[in-house]
């Protein structure tokens, strides 16, 4: 896992951070990490999906019915890539 440093931080940004994490009775760091807002930025909910691109660039050219498209999303495998790792582990 990697680590990362924070310089020059806004004062009202880490108080509120601090502030957040003593409410959840948890340290800023562990509030920080255990929070969506960084997992968000890796996977942002309106990323484009390769898959769903394919199917409406078929679509629009006209090489696919509507019969074929439901087909296809029926067999597609829906579970969420992994991020390539560069580790060893």
């Amino acid at each position: 896992m990697a680590d990362l440093s924070l310089r020059h931080m806004p004062d009202a940004v880490q108080r509120a951070l601090r502030l957040r994490a003593g409410q959840h009775e948890r340290s800023t760091e562990a509030k920080i990490r255990n929070s969506n807002i960084l997992e968000s930025v890796a996977h942002p909910p309106q990323r484009i999906k390769l898959g769903s691109l394919l199917v409406g660039i078929a679509c629009e050219a006209g090489g696919l019915c509507d019969e074929e498209v439901e087909q296809i999303k029926l067999l597609r495998d829906r579970t969420p890539a992994e991020p390539i790792r560069f580790d060893d582990g």
